[in-house]
């Protein structure tokens, strides 16, 4: 059995336990531990490293320091580790010192995961040639990198962090078992001529670009157009969040949802899926390829992307959903008026057509995946160069 090491950036972040479900289905024993920014009872067991704010890098860098010191305590009782998995850049140097400690008689292989790139390491400025110089100190420790679109490796570590260690492509899909029918298509033809047309927003709910949008749309069709919200609202970037939807019939938030039981009743309720996101509009945003993308392509769900970003490649590439070329309300609420009940039912059997293995990470996966982080089985990865640049 694989033991696995897991150093988490926040421990209330859904995607953790899905990265900690994908191992347990190859039989990996996973000690998690890091920090929280939340209240609450957590998913499973782990071990807490502190408390750490969004947006708030000072008192995260803090929080990194004061574990560090009590890392040997925090870790007490932890059997060695074959391989230490590190989420994010303030945990890898938890991560390194972890496995300093447990480096004999062989040292653990050392896994540092990149699902996002944050706004910080692409400035220009002090500040951000300083994160990535630190990064790049620290990845010298790294034996591979993981990402979850090969437009972070293409924009980001081709450009800026050409010394790291082979990257590896692990996408968003959908973690489940043995069944592989636990997502049931949602049923195509649904849409009424006389009735809304029924557009999911779900996940982490942080574009304001999204919602100012999708509430202007409705408002301009009122009772034509309806936005079912689900997951869980960054209020800290969307202060406005609980006034706009109050103040709009035609948005009904629907409150957090459990993954992945909840996603054929989630998707089976709604038409299409909207998976714009231009809260770092030009970055992270135009680069990743989020979960609903993998949600709703499992689901039977049609996407709708903009065009231009990787998802939008994406779904041009698979010849599915919608694609917009503008955020402006009026363009896309000319989309969206073209989906007809034949249309929709044409892009439901575009979507159903694909193999389900582009939207699932079943058991066989979980096995390859840990095998690689073991540097093991497939050696497939993305390789990078030589020179750096700041």
């Amino acid at each position: 059995m694989t033991r696995i090491l897991y150093f988490a950036h926040d421990l209330d972040d859904a995607a953790i336990w899905r990265r900690r479900a994908m191992l347990a289905y190859a039989d990996a024993k996973v000690d998690l531990v890091g920090f929280r920014r939340q209240a609450g009872r957590l998913p499973g067991p782990a071990r807490v490293l502190g408390r750490t704010r969004n947006a708030r890098m000072g008192q995260r860098l803090r929080a990194i320091v004061q574990a560090r010191i009590g890392l040997r305590a925090a870790l007490q009782g932890v059997g060695r580790p074959d391989v230490i998995l590190a989420r994010n850049l303030e945990t890898l140097p938890l991560a390194l010192a972890a496995a300093r400690r447990f480096a004999r008689p062989v040292r653990p292989q050392v896994v540092y995961e990149v699902l996002d790139i944050h706004r910080l390491m692409l400035r220009g400025d002090a500040l951000g040639r300083g994160l990535r110089a630190t990064e790049r100190k620290l990845m010298q420790g790294a034996d591979l990198v993981i990402v979850s679109s090969p437009a972070f490796k293409r924009n980001y570590f081709d450009r800026y962090q050409t010394t790291a260690p082979p990257v590896h492509l692990v996408e968003n899909r959908v973690v489940i078992g043995q069944d592989a029918n636990l997502v049931a298509p949602a049923r195509a033809g649904r849409v009424q001529p006389d009735g809304p047309l029924v557009v999911g927003w779900f996940g982490i709910l942080r574009c304001r670009t999204s919602l100012h949008c999708l509430d202007a749309a409705t408002r301009a069709a009122p009772g034509r157009l309806r936005i079912m919200l689900r997951g869980r609202p960054a209020r800290d970037e969307l202060p406005e969040f609980d006034t706009v939807v109050a103040n709009n019939p035609d948005l009904v938030f629907g409150g957090a949802y459990a993954y992945p039981d909840d996603l054929s009743r989630i998707y089976g309720e709604v038409d299409l899926a909207w998976l714009v996101d231009r809260y770092d509009a030009g970055q992270n945003s135009d680069w990743l390829l989020p979960n609903r993308y993998y949600e709703s392509g499992l689901s039977g769900v049609p996407p709708i992307a903009l065009t231009g970003t990787e998802v939008g490649h994406e779904l041009a590439r698979h010849g599915i959903g919608l694609l917009l070329d503008s955020t402006e309300p009026d363009a896309v609420a000319r989309t969206l008026a073209t989906v007809t009940p034949t249309r929709h039912a044409s892009l439901c059997r575009a979507q159903r057509a694909l193999p389900q293995s582009t939207w699932v990470a079943g058991p066989a996966a979980a096995r390859a995946l840990v095998a690689r982080l073991r540097g093991e089985g497939d050696t497939q990865a993305i390789s990078i160069g030589k020179a750096a640049r700041t």
